[in-house]
């Protein structure tokens, strides 16, 4: 389909007015807060103040950076905690013995927030680089282990006895039943997974180094520029949006069934 015909589609969208209806109320009221200094929330920058400050970030090249330093940490972390992730997951949900070897390691690494493993990475790692994306693949890693183990867990044992009465090998039921079923569960991991990757790249970038999105937003705050904060966390926030959109568009793509639902 043309992307002039697509555009036209998405403008007609009831759910796209809807939201579009919605963010301009909710900034409408923002500007409101800000100018009659409603308790609490007139401390905030007002949006026209923030736009301000964005026009003043957008023609310098610091700004772009910052976006691009902060996309290929998070890339580099998230795609290596997908490559060893999501076999070890499917490991996990077909072999018992496997998960009763592992799983219990990981339940008991997985309560630690990604953030208390800052201070140990940037010992242990030799650059503060490197311990960054290390907290990000930590992120993503034990989010989508746990959803696949979970997603193949609940696939309905009738589909497994219906195939194996009918004579598939295990080699069969894994490729032709339980990855197919497990795929939505991927999927959610790793959508969840990029949400946290984002957290967690951002405060390491508060802690650890002087670029990325997070440190833009920590400067400004130094620097007592309270619209470059907010600047910072929009930024950080459609980021993370558009992130998680490309996976769901990606996931839709092998899980054309969801699409109907």
């Amino acid at each position: 389909m043309p992307i002039t015909k697509r555009l036209t589609k998405a403008l007609k969208s009831v759910a796209l007015r809807r939201g579009l209806i919605s963010l301009a109320l909710f900034f409408i009221s923002w500007e409101l807060c800000a100018r009659f200094q409603v308790p609490i929330l007139g401390a905030i920058p007002a949006p026209t103040e923030v736009l301000a400050s964005l026009a003043h970030e957008i023609v310098s090249g610091y700004y772009w950076r910052s976006w691009g330093t902060s996309l290929a940490r998070i890339l580099t972390g998230f795609v290596i905690a997908q490559i060893l992730g999501v076999p070890l997951g499917l490991l996990l949900g077909f072999s018992r013995k496997a998960k009763e070897i592992v799983f219990p390691l990981i339940e008991i690494m997985r309560p630690v927030p990604p953030l208390a493993w800052v201070p140990v990475s940037v010992v242990f790692w030799p650059s503060a680089e490197m311990s960054m994306i290390f907290v990000t693949f930590l992120g993503a890693f034990f989010t989508v282990v746990l959803n696949i183990v979970e997603g193949i867990a609940a696939i309905d044992v009738r589909y497994l006895r219906a195939a194996a009465s009918l004579g598939s090998t295990r080699r069969d039921i894994f490729w032709r039943v339980m990855l197919p079923a497990s795929l939505p569960s991927v999927l959610v991991g790793m959508t969840v997974g990029m949400g946290i990757t984002w957290c967690v790249v951002v405060a390491a970038e508060m802690i650890a180094t002087n670029t990325g999105l997070g440190y833009l937003t920590w400067r400004g705050y130094v620097a007592g520029e309270f619209p470059l904060i907010v600047v910072g966390m929009l930024s950080i926030g459609l980021a993370g949006y558009l992130s998680s959109a490309l996976i769901r568009r990606i996931g839709l793509h092998f899980t054309p069934w969801l699409s109907s639902q």
